[in-house]
């Protein structure tokens, strides 16, 4: 009977799946991989990778390999990430090994690995998804619509398959922006649960206005009740490090919201969602309803793919060097189902855009296609087509709706792209 899949250790499990770094890491410095057993029987070795395969889950599974070196053969996850990245997940690995009685998960450098006859390297070809934002992003600097000094990050995460779509640039520390406040909320309701702090129907209002609004001055409230940024900071380091892994959080607001020093990567933003859909922190259904209030947001809002009535609950940035929106969208199939999944898009300029309206718009644009491509992903994996009768992405009468542009020039880029660039 397989042992995978307890609820228990599902936020861990997702939290070492996310560790996983993107394979320019290696070219930093020194690359690693994970080791977990060194045998000198093959059907050993075998035996115990159907087990750590189990307790870690399919996403971990598809890179694990038995290999043969120094005479032995070997259970190696196959990361070539950076060492830091590899310490941190092999002892996430740990825990889970460590409480089924397995050996403990070792950091050992990446090198070319003999694999058994039944064994091959992972297959490099990125997910669909990942390819068709890969893509799209590609087209449009070919374009000049993302500008040279620009940098983008994507993740899309099933959480119904509990399956990653796609992670682009996932570990890069990247600025926070009003991204920041959920990170601020979760750090008021740590104290909330542990009694040091109240949450009195002044902080409730006060806590709508900084996730809703995107109020800076409730936010900068909240931090100077908690110590100021650097304490926020502490808190969150010392009790939910392995979800905010890339956390840098140190500056209040300023009154003109000309915040570029506070950052987090995407990875910090998608294990935080996964923690906050699972209701594994401290006020995750306030926080959860509080970013379900009616807002505007480039996920949902002006996104011809997204039918009206799909669940939001989500957080926009903005700045004149920064637009990006993260978010978990809840879809409808017409028999009733509802399909969760995580959408975030980040895109960061070096210095501030000459007109600050017209870039936030179209930059706003690319997040709207991207989770447009998302949702059409979503619908085609849990086959919305046998469910659904009405397009929702066609007016009443039939007539399509007009995508806007850099909209409409994407769509033209993907249909006619055969080739990743």
């Amino acid at each position: 009977m397989s042992i995978y899949n307890p609820l228990r250790v599902r936020i861990l499990r997702f939290a070492a799946i996310f560790v996983f770094a993107a394979s320019s890491a290696s070219a930093q410095g020194l690359a690693y991989d994970i080791a977990y057993l060194w045998r000198p029987d093959l059907a050993g070795v075998a035996a115990y990778k159907a087990k750590v395969s189990d307790i870690m889950g399919p996403d971990v599974a598809r890179h694990l390999r038995v290999v043969r070196a120094g005479g032995k053969y070997g259970l190696v996850y196959l990361r070539n990430g950076g060492r830091d990245s590899a310490v941190a997940t092999a002892k996430v690995h740990t825990r889970f090994l460590a409480a089924h009685g397995l050996k403990p998960a070792v950091p050992v450098r990446t090198q070319d690995w003999g694999f058994s006859q039944s064994e091959s390297r992972p297959d490099p070809v990125a997910p669909p998804l990942e390819s068709k934002i890969d893509t799209y992003v590609k087209y449009l600097r070919r374009r000049g619509l993302i500008k040279s000094d620009e940098r983008t990050a994507w993740s899309v995460y099933d959480l119904t398959d509990d399956t990653k779509l796609a992670g682009i640039n996932e570990d890069m520390p990247m600025q926070a922006a009003s991204l920041i406040k959920p990170f601020i909320a979760l750090a008021y309701f740590h104290e909330a649960a542990s009694g040091r702090r109240k949450y009195t129907e002044a902080a409730r209002n006060r806590m709508e206005d900084m996730i809703r609004d995107s109020d800076n001055a409730a936010a900068n409230r909240f931090m100077r009740l908690l110590g100021g940024p650097a304490a926020v900071q502490r808190l969150l380091s010392r009790n939910y490090g392995e979800i905010l892994q890339d956390l840098h959080l140190v500056e209040y607001i300023p009154p003109n919201g000309r915040t570029y020093r506070n950052k987090a990567s995407v990875h910090d933003y998608s294990r935080f969602l996964y923690s906050l859909w699972s209701g594994a922190l401290p006020g995750s259904a306030e926080i959860k309803r509080v970013m379900n209030l009616p807002k505007r947001t480039r996920l949902c809002t002006g996104v011809p793919g997204v039918p009206p009535g799909t669940e939001v609950y989500s957080k926009t940035g903005t700045t004149s060097r920064l637009c990006a929106d993260i978010g978990i969208l809840v879809a409808h199939r017409a028999d009733g189902k509802r399909y969760p999944y995580i959408v975030i898009g980040v895109i960061q300029k070096g210095r501030s855009a000459n007109s600050y309206y017209d870039w936030m718009q179209d930059r706003g644009d690319v997040i709207r296609h991207v989770s447009d491509l998302v949702y059409e992903e979503i619908s085609s994996r849990h086959r919305f087509e046998d469910f659904n009768s009405p397009n929702p992405g066609s007016s009443e009468d039939g007539e399509k709706i007009k995508l806007p542009l850099p909209l409409l020039e994407a769509r033209s880029a993907l249909t006619t792209a055969s080739l990743p660039n």
